[in-house]
């Protein structure tokens, strides 16, 4: 007679849930002072450096074959352009889901946020002590961030059960989805996901599953590849 064995239990998608795989755009064209940035509805929306462009192509060949049932990108044009590598070797066509744009940062809108986070503003300093937004003047509150990070997933999510969808997106927002599918700690915990990253989530009966977070795997070897710049990028943007 043959003994039954139990093997450890291996991850299987739940009938009725959806894999979102949540891609941080590439880096962005760098702030030069006295350059106007382009904008949409009061924000930033800058091309992607050559480095993103990079970095977007490294993207598409990495979800080329991850079985991508539907791609979603927000209204910045950045996403649009990380995600065209991907839909060009599939032939999906972006959906746009404005909710899940970057936080709103008020008056620090206009590339005053990267300045003032890397000159140590002492404004900039209470953002990352408070870990709130909306310590900036005029900027997008907290509660308004998540709500509608929440209804733009919630809207992606009951589109598409049994399916995955890349969801092109931008490193607060990424962060704060992320701090949402943990059900609470430290509202910046996931703040600073790499340009080009990919995070996986699975939604299944209200709640959320998280799978991988900041995986760059794809994007090894490019800074050698590529005139990176070598300072820092800011956690936002």
């Amino acid at each position: 007679m043959t003994q039954k064995v139990y093997r450890q239990h291996r991850f299987t998608r739940p009938p009725g849930a959806t894999e979102v795989l949540l891609v941080r755009h590439g880096e962005s064209a760098p702030v030069v002072p006295g350059v106007a940035i382009p904008q949409v509805d009061g924000q930033d929306d800058p091309d992607l450096a050559p480095q993103g462009r990079a970095q977007a192509e490294r993207v598409g060949a990495r979800l080329a074959t991850a079985g991508i049932d539907a791609v979603y990108a927000t209204t910045l044009l950045r996403t649009h352009q990380t995600a065209a590598p991907l839909l060009a070797a599939t032939g999906l066509t972006a959906a746009v889901e404005p909710d899940l744009r970057e936080i709103h940062l008020g008056e620090w809108e206009g590339g005053l946020f990267r300045r003032h986070m890397t000159d140590g503003d002492p404004v900039a300093r209470s953002v990352m002590t408070e870990q709130r937004w909306d310590v900036i003047p005029g900027a997008e509150t907290m509660p308004a961030f998540e709500a509608r990070l929440t209804a733009g997933l919630d809207r992606i999510v009951s589109a598409h059960p049994d399916q995955r969808v890349a969801v092109f997106s931008h490193g607060g927002a990424i962060g704060m989805v992320m701090h949402l599918a943990v059900g609470g700690g430290r509202p910046f915990a996931f703040i600073g996901v790499d340009n080009g990253s990919i995070s996986h989530l699975v939604a299944h009966d209200g709640s959320w599953l998280i799978r991988g977070f900041n995986d760059v795997s794809h994007l090894a070897g490019l800074e050698d590849e590529v005139d990176l710049d070598p300072e820092p990028d800011p956690i936002h943007s």
